[in-house]
């Protein structure tokens, strides 16, 4: 089973973590299956971009970006060549190490 590295995230995980879960499930659903409640404002059908993270190793691992995915990632806040909508990343059989950015597109979480 493979192995999830989330560095640290002062809001969802500031000490880090380490998941795993299996092959063939989403990253979103392996960090919130953990009690890492990352954000995911469409409920993970690939119609926003508030589950953006960036795949710091294990990134070729993943499944391939559709184009919906792809079309989406252009609007996530501090977009990286390595960024992957986690609802969208499936698991292999590879080990990760993943980044949840700081900053969200998420409108709805601002606190005012």
């Amino acid at each position: 089973m493979p192995v999830i590295k989330i560095l640290p995230h002062p809001e969802y995980c500031p000490q880090g973590a380490q998941v795993s879960a299996p092959a063939g499930t989403s990253i979103c659903e392996a960090l919130l299956e953990h009690h890492i409640e990352i954000e995911h404002a469409c409920d993970m059908s690939c119609a926003c971009t508030t589950c953006h993270i960036i795949v710091r190793e294990g990134f070729n691992s993943l499944n391939d970006m559709e184009e919906e995915e792809e079309d989406l990632l252009d609007r996530a806040w501090g977009l990286e060549p390595n960024s992957r909508l986690s609802c969208q990343a499936i698991l292999a059989q590879k080990d990760l190490v993943v980044e949840i950015p700081k900053y969200s597109i998420n409108h709805a979480k601002e606190k005012h």
